[in-house]
């Protein structure tokens, strides 16, 4: 995967993971992390609570070692490398974040319609 690539992808899961833990965890704390991908360095400042901090540095690991040079959808890869509970925890996650964020935007196209 290329390093544009790989930057959507921890973005994409820095918003989800941030907007789950924002709507149900309390004890938020802020920290940075550094990831290191084809020689290119990726700061990522990210809100989480502990639980919610453990569960995307899994991801963050599991990413950076997908073996995939195109790399597809987690859901739809031949060879999956989450764990099982670690997966449904994920994507648990991903559906929460998805829903209210394309409820959010369906909200902000009907604003300026309005408009």
């Amino acid at each position: 995967m290329t390093k544009e690539k790989f930057k959507i992808e921890i973005d994409t899961l820095k918003k989800f993971f941030e907007l789950y833990c924002k709507n149900k965890h309390q004890n938020i704390n802020s920290f940075t992390k550094n990831l290191v991908y084809k020689d290119g360095n990726f700061k990522i400042d990210l809100h989480l609570c502990t639980k919610c901090k453990e569960d995307i540095e899994y991801c963050f690991q599991r990413l950076l070692e997908c073996p995939h040079e195109i790399k597809p959808r987690c859901r739809k890869c031949p060879n999956p490398c989450y764990e099982k509970s670690q997966w449904k925890k994920t994507a648990k996650i991903m559906k929460y974040s998805g829903v209210r964020l394309g409820f959010n935007s369906i909200k902000s196209k009907l604003k300026k319609m309005l408009k």
